[in-house]
Parts: structure tokens; sequence; C-alpha cells
């Protein structure tokens, strides 16, 4: 004879008695794990029996079978002299609606679904995925060749596509990666991976980027990645090797090296997975910069089931989106057999840094990635106070006239060319320094705070300086050049400069 459990579950119920509202409850274990339900039982897990249990054993399987179109198994169980009806319900492997309303157990609750998230439970129990579907309103004439184009490139490099792939032939490629409806029309995933203007239909397609000072209150500066995301990877990395991570420069023999701060192919896997992974009927990707450290988080919890300890255990790829995953493993990107976690973790440790910590956040999952002591102390973020001064002082009035036409100090002739991999290939600094001085005048002290970098004799040496002498930036005071309301401006030349980055 089965045992009462104790106490109620994920797959565990209790009911005092029996009515059709049960029924909710059959449907949604159907539509989760499966599970039991007891009748004639407290919720506390104490037996009080149930009237006409031997009819209600017998009606009950009929009435499922009618409007549920499942076979439970039901039985008589006598607990404590009291008799007891446990109806025990197996998993469905189609989905199962009662009165056209879908019901699904969810830990300890039941509950009513909707919407989107209607959409992803019937896509999920019929073994598809969102981005399988059909983009309603998408044509062929929507997909960005150049997009495809750098695919194929980079698939061919991997060795992951037949070396007759060709952009020419557009929907023979699409269809070859399973990115094509029966009847032509481009699914989701191919509008996300070479759309046009992938924000058209989907819109949260963009990588937020944020650099933070104190805490999330205090954003200093910030950036939008958008379009497709088959080569959005490569733009978020360059964005934050231009504009928020340092990549101090040494020499190896006479070969330059400019590696970035923190390992790039770890990082790039935790913005692959970012990507792969996010819920595209949720909200934007966010990456928050600080001092010591990266937040990134995207939309879009972990697969049913799972828990943090099995993601950073060995587990087998469980991709939300099989079809992005499917492309970007063609392209080279991941890998398919769910190590990327696992490759960060590693990146990390080998470069002698904190291990990155993962955890379940806000609905979707966030990755944090420690930056070097070295950076958090030369990037320590100040205080609010501190910024508020700052502001206060650039708000304050100048009253000393200029009189003098604005000229560069040092007209310093520049032989080194605009290079197509970001501007100033032979100083990164002032890629950086042009990323915040663009269209102000601005102080040394607001610059400073928007580089988010508290030493100014580095923020004077290494960035303000070289670009003075090179003629891209300029005094607004030039005659009084240590003047306390002296600020900086681009000049006609570094204006074209910047333009030209942007």
């Amino acid at each position: 004879m089965p045992a009462l459990p104790k106490t109620e579950s994920q797959n565990v119920e209790f009911k005092e008695s029996w009515n059709d509202d049960v029924l909710k409850w059959v449907c949604a274990f159907a539509n989760a794990q499966g599970g039991d339900l007891w009748i004639g039982v407290r919720d506390d897990g104490t037996p009080i029996g149930v009237r006409n249990a031997r009819k209600l054993q017998e009606d009950i399987p009929n009435k499922v079978v009618s409007l549920l179109g499942i076979v439970p198994e039901v039985a008589l169980v006598n607990n404590g002299g009291m008799d007891c009806i446990r109806i025990r319900v197996e998993p469905s492997n189609i989905p199962i609606s009662l009165h056209g309303i879908y019901h699904v157990r969810s830990g300890a609750t039941k509950q009513e679904l909707s919407g989107i998230a209607l959409q992803q439970f019937i896509l999920r129990k019929l073994g598809r995925t969102w981005d399988d579907i059909p983009c309603h309103g998408a044509t062929m004439a929507d997909i960005d060749r150049k997009a495809v184009s750098y695919f194929i490139q980079r698939a061919r490099e991997a060795g992951r596509i037949p070396e007759g792939a060709s952009v020419r032939d557009l929907a023979g490629t699409l269809q070859s990666l399973d990115l094509l409806a029966e009847n032509g029309t481009p699914k989701c995933a191919a509008i996300l991976l070479f759309g046009k203007h992938p924000g058209r239909f989907f819109p949260a397609v963009a990588f937020r980027i944020g650099r933070f000072g104190v805490d999330e209150t205090d954003l200093i500066v910030q950036d939008s990645i958008e379009g497709n995301i088959i080569q959005m990877p490569d733009r978020v990395v360059e964005r934050l090797r231009a504009k928020y991570l340092l990549a101090p420069i040494h020499y190896e023999g006479m070969h330059r090296k400019e590696p970035l701060e923190i390992p790039e192919d770890a990082l790039r896997e935790a913005i692959y997975n970012s990507v792969v992974h996010k819920d595209y009927t949720g909200v934007h990707i966010q990456l928050r910069v600080y001092a010591d450290r990266l937040e990134l988080w995207n939309d879009g919890g972990l697969p049913e089931g799972w828990t943090v300890r099995k993601l950073l255990a060995n587990h087998s790829s469980k991709p939300r989106n099989k079809n992005i995953a499917a492309t970007f493993y063609r392209a080279g990107f991941i890998e398919a057999w769910g190590r990327g976690i696992r490759k960060i973790r590693e990146g990390f440790l080998a470069a002698g840094l904190p291990e990155p910590k993962i955890e379940a956040a806000d609905g979707g999952v966030r990755i944090t990635l420690y930056r070097p002591a070295w950076v958090a102390r030369e990037l320590g973020a100040g205080s609010k106070a501190d910024t508020a001064q700052v502001v206060a002082q650039e708000n304050a009035p100048v009253t000393t006239p200029v009189t003098t036409p604005v000229t560069t100090p040092v007209a310093t002739p520049v032989t080194t060319p605009v290079g197509a991999s970001g501007l100033f290939e032979e100083n990164t600094a002032l890629n950086r320094l042009f990323s915040v001085v663009n269209d102000a005048a601005l102080s040394a002290s607001v610059i400073r705070q928007l580089l988010g970098i508290k030493s100014r004799k580095y923020v004077r040496e290494t960035y303000l300086a070289p670009a003075l002498r090179l003629g891209y930036i300029e005094y607004t005071i030039p005659d009084k050049p240590h003047s306390r309301f002296q600020k900086y401006r681009l000049t006609a030349k570094g204006r074209a400069a910047f333009e030209n980055l942007v």
C-alpha cells in the first residue's frame, strides 16, 4: 500500500475533497513532471478521508479521460482508518488543456499559462524552440547578405561548412542551416542572425553596456550595440576594447602586443553564451562595467529542472535557441558539448584571476567577471559626493574672458594612419579619450570621472598630453593652460578622426 507523504512538494499535492477544480492540478501535473494528487488530506498532511471513496475511484478516471484526454492511475488508500484517494499523473509528451486553458506545475504551485509563456511551453512540448518558428512579416529581402558572407567566411575558417556554400545562393545557404520555413519564410533565428534590421521585428535585440561608479545608480557612460547577432559579439568586444577595458602595451621581441586586461577568449565565450541563450521575447542583454568587475546578465532562466550547481558541473548542451546555437557552432564560435562555462572559468583561473561567479538573478542568468587588482586600484570609482562636486564645478560660470584665438598648443604632424582595426593604433588610451571628449568641452575632472580613473596624473600624462601633442584636442583657454576653468575639446582634426571612429 502506498505511503502518504508527509508534506507537499513539486510532485505532491494535498486536497481535502474532490471537486472539478482539482482537474486543474491534474492538468498541471501532466504538463510538468507528473506527480501524485491525494484527495482526503489536509494541507498539513493530516488524512481526513473522503465520502463515497469507492464511487470516486470509478468516477475520477472517466472525468479525467473525457476532459483531459489522459488516463491517470486512481487508487483507494487507507491511512489511519481514513479512506483517501491517490491520483497518479504521468507527464504528457503533448500539451494538455482543460477547457482550452493550459495549467502547469511549478514548484509547489499551479500556474495558468498565457501569452509568451504559453507559446514557449507549447513549442517545448513539441520539441521546438522559439527561434524555429517563421518570423511573421519577414521576407528574404530582410536578410543582410554581408552578414551571411561574414558567417560563411568564419564557418569556412572553422571547417564547419561545405566549400560550395556561397552568399550567391542565399536561400540555399539559409535552407542548409534550417533557417527557412517550408514556404520559404525566414524563421525568427534567420532574422536575428542575419537580418538587416532585426530590431524592427524583435525590440529586445540589443546589447547594452554601461560604465558605473560606486553602484548601479551611478551611471557614467553607456552604449547600445544593435543589429544582427552573428556580428554582435565582435562589435561588443571592439567597443569594450576601445572604451571600457584596458589593453596595456608591451613588446615580445619586435612584436607589439596589446592584450586585454582580462582573457579575451573567456570574455568572448561569456558574450557568446549570453547571445545564444537569451530569451529574445524579454529585455536586452546588460553588461555593467565597474572598476573591479564586469556583470553580464541575459534574460531567460536556466533550463527547466536545472540549477546553478548543475550548470557548473559537467553537463550536456541544452540551448534555449537551437537554430541560433547551431549557427554559432557552424561559425566556430561555440562548441556543442556544453563546455562554455568551463572554458570561461578555466580562462580566468589560468590568467591568475578569481573564478567568475554565476547565479540565477532577476529571471535570467548573471555572470560576474573579475578584473585584475591593478585595474581596480587604478580605476577605483569615486564617491557620489565627489561626482556631485565635479558636476558643480563644471556648471560654475567662467569669469575669465577668452580673447586669444583658440589654437592647438603644439602642432606636431601625425604620420600614423587610421587603421581599420580602430583609431590610433599607436595609443589605445586615445581611443578611450575620444569616447568621452566628442561633442562638448569638458574639464579634466569630468574627463577623469567619465573615464572612471582616480589618478589626475595618470589621466594627464596618458590621455590629455598625447592628444594635445598630436593635435586632436585643444584648450578652451589656450593662453592660460593651468586655469582652474580650463577645459578640453576636439579640434577639427580630432572631430574628423572621431567621426571616422563612429
